[in-house]
């Protein structure tokens, strides 16, 4: 006898027996990005397309050639020299918190000057007061590869720039225009410029303005690097007169030395901010007075001793100088490195010894 089914239920045992095959093909992938599919009674492992994980390059880091501190691109613009004024009525000045190294050293009648170098500050930046040039001061500048940037010069300075032709920039006799007074305060402390200004000086006056040859550079610490010497958290210099007695002073919390002058914070006249310096150093010369003005020959030649300050330690060693070179720091016949920042460096007589000139503690 057939039983014949009504036709529901012959829908229904098709939908499961449809539902039962259908199984039989599908596995779970699983296990090492594989997955197991059954066909034909075979059973066969298929790679499963994986993607590759992104890899990002590191971003590149370009340092500062004087500085060593990171920035955007590669510095290639060739460095100025800058003569600022330090009289007390040229105080507070501008700019030197944008300055890469800056040098301080005694004009004559025992007052200082400070040649600011500036590579890779803001062109906007005001520098001054801008004030006159000595041959040392030359001589300083030109080893950085810089254009010296001035207002007059001593007899013997304006010699050396007319006769060998120097690259300089002078408000006085070539440059006048790329200065200007500010006549808030009083002449002849109170001449201005800014790197804008010195780069249209410089092209007008047929200079190179990048770097033709690799600019001198100092060694660089890593930042995490614990340095070396004695403790000294304050050192006091004396150039030699009172009134121009510069002491620098140790903040953990920034691992930077403070400037002060005359016991006073020695800010930025344009910020308002205190100056300060990643590595300070006081390197011993020989001076001679050469005239009744008291004007000065600074041997920057033949060496000498050195003591560098850095994250509150004082390492002692020795200055040197090669021919075309920088002045460079050195201790135990090994370059003493640099942290990265600002580079004060205070050059002061050997007379009547070089201890005598400053006081750390």
């Amino acid at each position: 006898m057939i039983l014949k089914c009504s036709n529901g239920l012959k829908r229904s045992k098709h939908a499961l027996l449809l539902l039962l095959l259908s199984s039989l093909f599908i596995i779970p992938a699983c296990g090492q990005g594989k997955a197991a599919v059954i066909g034909g009674g075979q059973i066969e492992d298929i790679p499963v397309q994986m993607e590759e994980p992104v890899v990002e390059e590191p971003p590149v880091v370009f340092k500062a050639p004087l500085t060593g501190l990171p920035v955007e691109e590669p510095i290639t613009r060739r460095p100025f020299a800058v003569m600022i004024n330090n009289a007390p009525a040229a105080r507070p000045q501008s700019g030197l918190g944008q300055a890469d190294i800056v040098y301080e050293v005694l004009a004559e009648g025992g007052v200082t000057r400070m040649i600011a170098i500036y590579q890779s500050g803001d062109e906007a930046t005001r520098i001054g007061p801008v004030r006159s040039i000595r041959p040392y001061m030359i001589d300083l500048g030109e080893s950085h590869h810089a254009v010296t940037v001035h207002a007059g010069a001593s007899n013997d300075a304006f010699a050396i720039l007319q006769q060998q032709r120097k690259e300089d920039l002078d408000e006085i006799t070539n440059a006048g225009a790329y200065f200007w007074r500010d006549k808030s305060r009083k002449a002849p402390h109170n001449l201005y410029t800014n790197l804008e200004q010195l780069l249209e000086g410089a092209v007008k006056r047929g200079y190179a303005t990048e770097q033709e040859e690799a600019v001198p550079t100092y060694p660089f610490r890593n930042e995490e690097d614990p340095g070396e010497g004695l403790p000294a958290g304050q050192v006091e210099v004396k150039f030699q007169l009172n009134n121009y007695r510069v002491t620098y002073e140790y903040d953990s919390g920034t691992k930077l030395y403070k400037r002060f002058i005359n016991d006073a914070p020695h800010n930025d006249l344009d910020t308002d901010t205190q100056l300060t310096a990643a590595n300070v150093v006081i390197m011993g010369a020989d001076h001679k007075v050469l005239d009744d003005v008291g004007r000065l020959a600074v041997n920057l030649e033949t060496g000498g001793e050195a003591v560098i300050f850095q994250r509150g330690n004082m390492i002692r060693g020795q200055w040197i100088r090669k021919s075309g070179d920088i002045i460079r720091f050195v201790k135990d016949n090994a370059e003493i490195p640099f942290y990265p920042g600002i580079t004060y460096i205070n050059v002061v007589p050997n007379e009547p010894g070089f201890d005598s000139r400053f006081t750390a503690e």
